[in-house]
């Protein structure tokens, strides 16, 4: 199948990506690695009229460090990302996540605030944005918003943007004293994950940031405070009932994902002891 056709424009800056999303509305697409939207093209599951390249825009990929905060603009790509020594350094559970996003292609083209706006609940950015707390950059026809991670995603495909605004970038809190881990479990090496954890524990708190699991990303409240609060293990894992929906699909059972779950939180905590 091939996609419905269409009208391309590239812009030469964000005030005029912003102008073409708030001239043309619900019948704009904006699109960047493409690696989400271009099988939804050909599928016929999204049919715009016009498409609005922001690939290209310089002021979309730049990765700073400055005040004890990381930035990565929306427009790096995953590859980028992941290689770029800054990101290794102060951010490492971002560098580690991105190595499970699908394969090298992919990462080459795809971008890392596309994977946010999509918000594909199991991709492994959003999760990480919670554990993280991070806050997006959103910009639109009046000005510029910051977004916690938190208010981001709002169900499934869907997030906080207005419809004429455009993700620019994300900023990430550092801290010195701080511990993360990352695991998932997948069938196959490059396949959506059955289950995936994303943790950050920073003193006084621990955020365990779940994929694949439910509507969105979530933030398991209950284990992560009986975590914080020095209590044990085997009971955390006990409180992801509460904190995981009960989610059956073709891949996993409710219960089977419960179990992966605690495999998984078994691991990450496990090695923090280990460190």
């Amino acid at each position: 199948m091939k996609a419905a056709a269409f009208d391309y424009i590239r812009p030469e800056t964000l005030g005029a990506a912003i102008t073409l999303l708030s001239k043309h509305g619900p019948d704009a697409k904006l699109i960047a690695g493409g690696q989400s939207l271009l099988p939804a093209l050909n599928l016929r599951l999204s049919a715009p009229g016009l498409l609005i390249d922001i690939g290209r825009l310089a002021e979309l990929r730049d990765i700073t460090l400055a005040d004890r905060t990381l930035h990565i603009g929306a427009g790096c790509t995953h590859a980028h990302v992941m290689n770029h020594p800054i990101v290794q350094r102060h951010a490492p559970l971002i560098a580690r996540a991105l190595t499970e996003v699908a394969h090298p292609a992919i990462r080459a083209r795809g971008t890392f605030g596309g994977s946010l706006a999509n918000a594909d609940p199991a991709a492994e950015l959003p999760a990480c944005a919670l554990a993280l707390d991070a806050v997006m950059h959103a910009q639109g026809p009046e000005g510029p918003r910051r977004i916690p991670a938190a208010h981001f995603f709002t169900s499934l495909f869907e997030t906080a943007l207005a419809p004429d605004e455009v993700l620019t970038g994300v900023d990430i809190p550092i801290q010195g004293d701080t511990q993360w881990g990352f695991a998932e479990l997948a069938r196959r090496t490059g396949d959506y994950a059955m289950v995936g954890l994303a943790a950050v524990a920073r003193p006084g708190t621990i955020r365990l940031g779940w994929f694949s699991v439910g509507q969105t990303a979530i933030l398991a409240h209950r284990a992560a405070a009986i975590l914080t609060e020095g209590g044990p293990l085997e009971a955390a894992c006990t409180a992801l009932a509460d904190d995981l929906p009960a989610h059956d699909d073709p891949q996993a059972s409710a219960a089977m994902r419960l179990h992966l779950a605690r495999v998984l939180l078994r691991r990450v905590v496990g090695a923090w002891g280990e460190r």
